[in-house]
């Protein structure tokens, strides 16, 4: 970073091996995401590490063991590093330790592993090239909350279910020693109330100072008991999706150190706020932002009106894939900030796209950009990213318009104006949203495989049949008189 501007960088080969001798580092990390989003790793020693699997990848992976990736009769993958990728890991000092994300590669010289999400991610930055622009930025905005402890006990459900969140701020909190915080009054406090000054102060100086990840804010966020968010700058789209993944990691490393655990669960606490992953977009060609245009309304050009309408048209189905968790849509829900319904508008906080509108004219016009509200941070960047890019191109291959905006609070209107304007609602439920995307698929095919998405569809399946066989503790509540 110099005077303010970001400054790429890169690696090649030999400069990682150069810088492994220099720093004197032990051990290699090499960490790959899978397609349900969880980040995996397996450690190798920086003795044994040579050019060669630098080129050729590293054959320890047994794919039948990663959810998603391969069957056991064809389980034999290969991790090849990315030299771009190359990190000091700051919380191992006895033994110095750097990371390499890999792409993940079939055994016997196949190819690309279909289901490696960080693949789709750059065959989505190869279909953006084919449809006349040079690349599209994007900006993820990651929410997650801290907690001091969390516990569960849902293993015998006939004995019991159970679960409990211990956190300083929170209104609940026994400690007595703080300034606890009200349900969704926790947006921009001053210390001491906001307890985790420190802790962001240490991720943001970690992912600059050691990832490259560039943070320009952070700030507790709306709910209480610790919610937080530090804002990355944008970047292309795998660099923003490795960026979201690292962000994620290095977040519940620096928790555990400071003995707290983080979490990007969407809604861990009832009556509150849950946590968002709003994704701002842009497409660009030249040097300059296609989705600006100084003599339009709120300067979002053509172009941009037609990509906000691919997004508002699939929107449904895109939450399969934004919200891919059972408790994503405890978050979508009228009330608490989360975008419930299908709709766009300029600095309106309730529509599902947002044109934010901070600042006008051309010197600005690098930020004009289109803000997706919808996804979480359960989701994985590596899919969320190419499925909206896939929605708002098919938004300006057809040129769909997005309709009106909005302008009022969406969430004060009745059912009978919502209608009246068209206002339509995302999936109550993970069940629904699968629906949604097995009959509106064909817009993600030029970058997703049916093989891909019928996997993602089988997996989420899975999760929500796991809900749905076990009574809630709350229907005990309700129901036990029946």
């Amino acid at each position: 970073m110099i005077g303010g501007k970001a400054t790429q960088i890169s690696y090649s080969s030999d400069e990682v091996f150069a810088k492994i001798k220099h720093d004197q580092i032990k051990f290699i990390d090499l960490q790959f995401t899978s397609l349900t989003g969880r980040f995996h790793h397996t450690t190798i020693s920086a003795d044994t590490f040579t050019t060669d699997q630098m080129e050729d990848g590293v054959p320890k992976l047994d794919g039948s063991s990663i959810v998603g990736f391969t069957s056991v009769d064809d389980s034999d993958l290969v991790l090849k590093p990315d030299p771009n990728s190359f990190s000091l890991v700051p919380w191992i000092p006895e033994h110095k330790t750097a990371r390499l994300l890999c792409d993940v590669y079939l055994g016997f010289d196949r190819g690309r592993l279909e289901r490696d999400p960080r693949s789709i991610a750059q065959k989505a930055e190869v279909y953006t090239k084919t449809q006349g622009f040079e690349h599209s930025n994007w900006g993820p905005e990651v929410e997650f909350f801290v907690f001091d402890k969390i516990h569960w006990d849902v293993l015998t459900p006939y004995k019991g279910q159970s679960y409990s969140i211990e956190s300083k701020e929170a209104p609940w909190s026994l400690e007595g020693t703080g300034y606890p915080m009200g349900l969704q009054e926790g947006y921009y406090p001053s210390t001491p109330s906001d307890t985790l000054t420190p802790f962001r102060n240490e991720c943001v100086d970690v992912l600059n100072e050691q990832f490259g990840i560039l943070c320009d804010n952070h700030h507790h966020e709306v709910a209480t008991a610790g919610q937080c968010e530090i804002d990355i700058r944008y970047d292309l789209l795998t660099n923003a999706a490795d960026a979201t993944q690292t962000y994620k990691y290095v977040i519940r490393n620096i928790a555990k150190k400071f003995g707290q655990v983080a979490t990007m669960m969407p809604k861990p606490i009832s009556m509150d706020s849950g946590s968002g992953m709003h994704t701002n977009v842009s497409l660009w060609k030249k040097n300059s932002n296609l989705f600006f245009d100084e003599n339009e309304k709120d300067e979002l050009s053509q172009l941009g009106r037609y990509f906000c309408g691919g997004i508002i048209n699939h929107a449904k189905a895109l939450t399969a894939i934004c919200n891919p968790t059972t408790n994503s849509y405890h978050r979508l829900v009228p009330g608490y900030e989360a975008p419930a319904y299908i709709a766009w508008s300029g600095s309106n906080r309730s529509a599902i796209v947002r044109v934010p509108q901070h600042f006008k004219g051309e010197k600005y016009s690098y930020l004009k950009r289109l803000e997706f509200r919808a996804p979480d941070p359960s989701s994985n960047p590596y899919l969320v990213f190419p499925a909206v890019l896939s929605a708002g191109l098919d938004g300006v291959k057809k040129k769909i318009e997005p309709g009106d905006q909005i302008h009022e609070d969406i969430f004060k209107m009745t059912r009978s104006e919502r209608k009246k304007k068209g206002i339509e609602t995302l999936p109550a439920n993970l069940g629904e949203a699968l629906d949604e995307i097995e009959s509106d698929r064909r817009f993600l095919l030029p970058i997703f495989t049916n093989n891909v998405l019928d996997k993602i569809i089988e997996l989420e399946r899975r999760d929500q049949r796991e809900i749905a066989i076990r009574p809630h503790p709350h229907e005990f509540y309700l129901y036990f008189d029946v």
